[in-house]
């Protein structure tokens, strides 16, 4: 009798959820590499729906199968190619096709697309407040100087002279499902290795892949489908309370 409850409230905590992501996105539509998140949800174990007769109640007729609720699903990572920007900063990097740079973080490694990088007060390449960037073979990166040529395989040479100073590692793995974006915008998880199909561009950047316009419509859909819920609820909750008054005063 009162299963539209559920129904109702799991719909608002679905479209709630799904604001939070679409929030999440547009505030990060400046971000370098940001790669979009979709909130999907699916409907929680069918049960299964029969009416029983009048009389005897010992035969039953089945009508079908019914849900009761929403349910989250999971929360999938758009990895698409973002498109390029020039931003003419020395130490601005970004990746056309598969790899993420990685950072070490106090011994732990991540990985982003985010090349917006600097020097360190030691002169290791990093990105500010997370990390180093490392190299093809594991080991941050140490630059005498930020005027530097940079050719399409991440190599890094001396703007003046072109000595080697190292190589940028850009690392792809074939399992993105299986990353997890930490609070600060990282991936983990995933089996790493060196990439073998990425170009680099030197003084640009990776824009995000958020399509604002996009985000401003499921955010509208999003709003209006949560609105809905909530109105219908408030329905649904004076009709429930009419009848439940109609039959007391019938016993």
């Amino acid at each position: 009798m009162f299963k539209g409850f559920y129904q109702l409230t799991s719909a608002m905590l679905s479209q709630g959820r799904r604001l939070d992501v679409v929030s999440h996105n547009m505030t990060n539509i400046s971000t370098a590499g940001y790669k979009l998140d979709r909130y999907t949800d699916s409907t929680f174990q069918d049960v299964l729906i029969s009416r029983v007769g009048n009389k005897n109640k010992a035969v039953s007729t089945e009508m079908g199968e019914e849900t009761y609720i929403l349910a989250p699903s999971e929360l999938v990572t758009d990895f698409t190619q973002g498109s390029m920007e020039e931003t003419t900063l020395p130490l601005d990097f970004a990746i056309i096709g598969d790899g993420f740079f990685a950072i070490d973080r106090d011994g732990d490694v991540a990985y982003t697309r985010n090349g917006s990088f600097n020097l360190d007060d030691e002169g290791y390449l990093c990105l500010w407040g997370q990390g180093r960037v490392l190299n093809s073979e594991g080991q941050p990166i140490q630059l005498p100087t930020d005027h530097i040529y940079v050719n399409k395989l991440g190599e890094i040479y001396t703007e003046a002279d072109r000595n080697y100073l190292g190589t940028l590692g850009i690392y792809a793995t074939e399992n993105t499902e299986d990353l997890e974006r930490n609070e600060y915008g990282l991936f983990t998880g995933g089996n790493f290795q060196l990439s073998e199909n990425y170009e680099i561009r030197h003084r640009m950047v990776e824009r995000s892949n958020v399509n604002m316009v996009e985000e401003m419509v499921l955010m509208m859909s999003s709003q209006r489908a949560l609105q809905s819920a909530a109105q219908m609820s408030k329905i649904y909750d004076a009709v429930m309370s009419k009848a439940t008054t109609e039959l007391g005063r019938m016993g």
